[in-house]
């Protein structure tokens, strides 16, 4: 009989790399056990198979930032995984550090290219940490004349921001950098919302309007006021100039801002594994599926 170890290293190197068993058991033979070396044996001969993660769905992760320490430019990015517990991983962190690193050495278009230009590194990653991992989304933002930009990571990286003020300020940037993680604003002010999204968003209210025996009956133009006041309401919640400031809410940040002579040029908040839909199991299929696999 295989002796327990050994038989849960094999396991162990058959979810790494999607070898076969009698191939996880020779790496392994072969390299006193050590999962790592048995890791890299089976990328020499050839018998890693990494696209058999391809539909999973990496949904967990990390959202940070990276500076530069010369030039100034920000990269704010998420990466992903498949479970929490690889996110928190130092192998999994130290991944996502060289992913931040990249995007500022090269400033890829997109994600995709992105990754097609750190192939080996997401190979490498993909056989040592033994999930489906991604790059999801990224931006690069760079510093121009007297603006400042300013980064906040939430919760270890559950949630990252990256805000650019009109002019420099240290204090007020991290402020609002935290206020932004907390609120989630999707504007900076109410001139910013897109025609479509406001007119969208008016058609909405005003079928409500027409289903609330309350409100149907109104003159129209006051039914219009109605309208335009709940509308006005939702997306006050959702700008940033508009929102009760997180360190005063005796004030919106607008109302801040102005009495700092200054301004948010633009901002960028992402949340790990938003808009992702994740694939529910219950604990007890996880485990059986791991044993079985």
């Amino acid at each position: 009989m295989a002796d327990s170890n050994l038989i849960e290293l094999i396991k162990l190197l058959r979810e790494r790399t999607g070898a076969g068993l009698m191939d996880c058991k020779g790496a392994l033979e072969a390299n006193d056990l050590d999962l790592d070396k048995a890791c890299d044996w089976l990328r020499e001969k050839g018998l890693v198979k990494v696209a058999n993660k391809a539909d999973r769905i990496a949904a967990e992760g990390l959202a940070l930032t990276s500076t530069c320490p010369k030039c100034g430019k920000v990269a704010i990015y998420e990466v992903n995984c498949e479970t929490d517990f690889v996110s928190s991983s130092d192998a999994f962190k130290s991944f996502a550090g060289e992913i931040g690193s990249n995007l500022l050495a090269n400033e890829p278009s997109d994600p995709e290219s992105a990754m097609k230009g750190m192939e080996s590194l997401f190979s490498d990653a993909t056989v040592k940490i033994g999930e489906k991992l991604s790059l999801r989304r990224f931006e690069i933002i760079h510093p121009e004349g007297e603006t400042g930009i300013y980064t906040y990571i939430h919760m270890g990286g559950k949630i990252a921001v990256a805000l650019v003020l009109a002019a420099k300020d240290d204090e007020l940037g991290k402020q609002l950098a935290m206020h932004v993680a907390a609120n989630s604003p999707k504007y900076v002010k109410m001139e910013d919302i897109p025609a479509d999204v406001l007119s969208h968003e008016k058609d909405i209210q005003l079928e409500a309007a027409k289903n609330d025996p309350k409100l149907s009956s109104r003159p129209p133009e006051m039914l219009s006021k109605i309208i335009d006041g709940k509308v006005s309401k939702i997306f006050q919640e959702v700008t940033l100039s508009e929102q009760p400031f997180l360190m005063d809410d005796t004030k919106t940040v607008g109302e801040v801002l102005k009495e700092k002579n200054n301004s948010v040029l633009h901002f960028v908040r992402y949340a790990v594994g938003e808009g992702i839909e994740k694939k529910q199991d219950s604990f007890v299929e996880e485990v059986m599926n791991q044993v079985n696999a």
